[in-house]
């Protein structure tokens, strides 16, 4: 009996191992499946496609289960499904070894590798997806900033329309970066003006507002603007002061006066591409506040126009009117009137300029027509001047050789035929003459430096009444401009005319002109300008000769643009061996000077 007791001990012990060992077996065989549970979860993101296939064969099972009357399966109930399951992807590449070979199967697992492909082998391995958020407010997170995302994106591309060529391509440089940085997390949208905030060119200059720009300088800040005519520009001047003189009327018997000057002056200069056309004009106006009586007016009005034609021909016309009081020192006498008779003078020209190679051709028709007003006696009624009124008719043929830009010598050949509008005189004289002359000169082109022209020669007036002589003498004829420095300019005037007379007994006389003057803009608001002038007349058939000398000096003080205060002042002399021709006259203006 003591040898059972011993084998129901062992009896015992054995069912407890094998207790032990069955549940020992079913932990294990249990725990894969929890394991597996984790890697499903921890190790790696389930794609948005395996989830989608999974609620889809659900929903499938769900739907064959009602329709056949079945309870649907469970849940985990993976292994009676037919559908492949998406290849596992781990999170971290090398979670799972690769094969050996490159190319296993899948075999519907989630935890299979993925196929290999041609990508794989190009070095393009398929990219692996980010770890999904393992609650549903990470989620709703993650898919409200996508949508911020694609809210910006659209707001970039609106308002690329509406910036220059230049800011596009600035824009897509910031735009490219910005696309990288998207996959930040929590990365701050960007402003919609942000495509215009580039980065500025160190280099570049800051841009000013228009009305802050620097204005360019002015070369003369006074000069007049001038008014828009049509296509002309007009620059009107005005002066208005007093003249104190010691010879109101430049006479040998003339009286000291106190007088009120009026002087307008006007310039019109077109502004046509191609041809071009001025005019200029004056009207000066003078009247007794106290001393000698004096009451006159002058004025002159002159116009141009040069058209270029073809073959290299160019039209250059020319129209004129100037109405003036005769001098007191005139060559012509007339005893006891109490004023000078007016001189009318209408002139027109043209000319027909032609360039041949350095060969220069000008031919220039002029005609000039003189009327003479009634002079007033000092016994009362008038006489009449009718006898002194003449037209003269001129062509001259001009001939010059360019041997530079520069210089240009010529030759003129003048013909020219007066006529008075009397034949025979109030003494009996024919007046009418017939006119020769030539002359030669030099034609200047330096710019700015030195323009002009100046010439030499000799006139011939051959009068048709054989008991007067004929007008002939040397010719003088100058028209140049110097500008030694900035702002200053010499120019240099020269005239011969033939004088025609009605005193009986005389043919007439050749009144030399000359005049040089100089301006200086002292400073901008300063100018000063001087006169010299000479004049030397010969009479025909005698000795007797005048000679006249000139002296004046100005300064205009500009206030501003439109007004200045402007004083001159003026000696004139005369001397001749004719008896009652001297005289002196001193002169002072002060005025203001308007001017637009």
């Amino acid at each position: 009996m003591s040898g059972a007791q011993p084998e129901k001990k062992r009896g015992r012990g054995g069912k407890g191992i094998r207790a032990l060992l069955l549940a020992t077996s079913i932990f294990a065989l249990l725990r894969p499946a929890l394991l597996c549970a984790q890697e499903t979860e921890l190790r790696g993101e389930v794609s948005e496609s395996t989830i989608l296939a999974d609620q889809q064969r659900k929903t499938r099972q769900l739907s064959m289960v009602r329709s056949q009357g079945q309870k649907a399966p469970p849940a985990n109930a993976t292994a009676q499904d037919n559908t492949p399951a998406t290849t596992y992807l781990p999170a971290s590449p090398g979670a799972v070894p690769d094969d050996d070979t490159g190319a296993t199967a899948a075999t519907g697992n989630i935890f299979d590798h993925p196929a290999a492909t041609d990508d794989t082998f190009a070095g393009n391995p398929t990219p692996t997806p980010t770890r999904r958020p393992s609650t549903a407010k990470q989620r709703a997170t993650d898919a409200d900033k996508a949508e911020d995302k694609t809210k910006v994106t659209d707001k970039k591309k609106a308002k690329k329309d509406y910036v220059t060529t230049a800011s596009i391509t600035a824009a897509d440089d910031s735009d490219t970066t910005a696309d990288a940085d998207d996959d930040t997390p929590n990365r701050r949208a960007v402003t919609i003006d942000s495509a215009e905030r580039q980065k500025l060119d160190p280099g570049a200059e800051r841009t000013e507002a228009i009305e802050g720009q620097d204005k360019k300088a002015e070369d003369d800040p006074f000069v007049a603007t001038g008014i828009k005519l049509g296509s002309f520009v007009i620059r009107p001047t005005l002066e208005q002061g007093l003249t104190a003189s010691s010879n109101a009327d430049s006479s040998s018997g003339g009286k000291p006066a106190l007088l009120s000057e009026s002087a307008l002056r006007f310039s019109a200069i077109s502004d046509w591409r191609e041809n071009s056309a001025t005019v200029d004009g004056y009207g000066i106006f003078r009247k007794t506040i106290s001393g000698d009586e004096v009451s006159d007016a002058q004025g002159r009005v002159e116009g141009t126009l040069n058209v270029d034609l073809d073959n290299e021909l160019r039209a250059i016309a020319k129209l004129g009117y100037e109405a003036v009081p005769e001098s007191a020192s005139s060559p012509v006498v007339i005893v006891g009137t109490v004023s000078q008779p007016v001189r009318q003078t209408i002139n027109g020209s043209l000319a027909v300029e032609k360039d041949a190679g350095k060969m220069r051709f000008a031919l220039t028709g002029a005609v000039e027509h003189d009327i003479y007003g009634d002079a007033k006696l000092s016994m009362g009624g008038s006489l009449s001047q009718k006898d002194r009124d003449s037209t003269l008719y001129t062509a001259i043929l001009r001939t010059g050789y360019e041997i530079s830009p520069a210089i240009t010598p010529f030759t003129e050949v003048e013909v020219g035929r007066r006529a008075y509008d009397l034949r025979v005189d109030n003494n009996g004289f024919e007046r009418s003459s017939t006119r020769l002359g030539a002359r030669a000169g030099i034609e200047l082109d330096l710019g700015e430096k030195l323009a002009g022209e100046f010439s030499a020669g000799w006139l011939r007036e051959a009068i048709d009444d054989d008991r007067l002589q004929a007008i002939s003498g040397p010719t003088v004829n100058a028209d140049l401009k110097w500008s030694p420095e900035r702002g200053t300019t010499i120019g240099l005037i020269g005239q011969t005319t033939v004088e025609g007379t009605t005193t009986a007994g005389q043919s007439g006389d050749i009144l030399y002109s000359g005049r040089l003057t100089g301006e200086r803009e002292i400073r901008a608001n300063l100018t000063g300008n001087a006169v010299l002038g000479l004049d030397w007349r010969d009479y025909v058939g005698s000795n007797g000769h005048d000679l006249r000398l000139s002296a004046e000096a100005g300064l205009t003080w500009w206030l501003n643009r439109y007004a200045g205060l402007t004083t001159r002042a003026r000696t004139e002399k005369q001397t001749s061996n004719l008896p009652g021709r001297n005289y002196t006259a001193n002169s002072i203006f002060v005025g203001l000077k308007l001017q637009r």
